[in-house]
């Protein structure tokens, strides 16, 4: 079969355009895990989001009401910590919105919103309703892109927000 030089860069080109679309996907979907495994109280879903030296930062969003969480480093301990807080306590949903996405190789950077709603479970009329920036640097791992630096910044807050990290 006879290729031309045209038809050789047009495939080089749709694969990498493929292959763009692909990792906005996954990079996205990272983001929709950490968000998910909270929700479902699934620690593996929760888990598969993350590199294993993550870090966690949601000190910049909780200065908003005065609360000081420590800087999380380490997937195994921001599972454990995220999910302990809530634990038969809270119930959240996450949505995430807006997300901007720019590859370089094996590293990415995201931006988007995310709207968590958090629930007291045992006093349904105690919530916290957070709108939050998200900066993310994500990593490829294989064809699984994870978080490696997750910093949170809170654009405005209604509710009681001991909903969140308890009174």
């Amino acid at each position: 079969m006879y290729v031309t030089t045209q038809h050789a860069v047009s495939a080089v080109a749709a694969d990498a355009v493929t292959r763009e679309l692909r990792d906005r996907t996954e990079i996205t979907d990272a983001l929709y895990r950490f968000g998910l495994g909270q929700d479902l109280k699934d620690g593996e879903l929760f888990a598969s989001a993350f590199a294993e030296d993550a870090e966690l930062d949601f000190r910049p969003a909780a200065a908003a009401w005065g609360a000081e969480p420590p800087l999380m480093s380490g997937r195994d301990t921001i599972v454990t910590t995220i999910l302990a807080m809530f634990e038969g306590r809270v119930d959240t949903t996450h949505q995430v919105t807006n997300p901007r996405v720019a590859v370089d190789g094996d590293t990415a950077r995201l931006t988007a919103l995310v709207e968590a709603q958090h629930l007291l479970i045992a006093d349904r009329g105690t919530h916290a309703l957070l709108k939050n920036l998200y900066d993310v640097d994500l990593v490829r791992e294989g064809e699984r892109w994870l978080l490696r630096r997750v910093r949170i910044d809170n654009l405005w807050y209604t509710g009681d927000p001991t909903a969140v990290f308890g009174g």
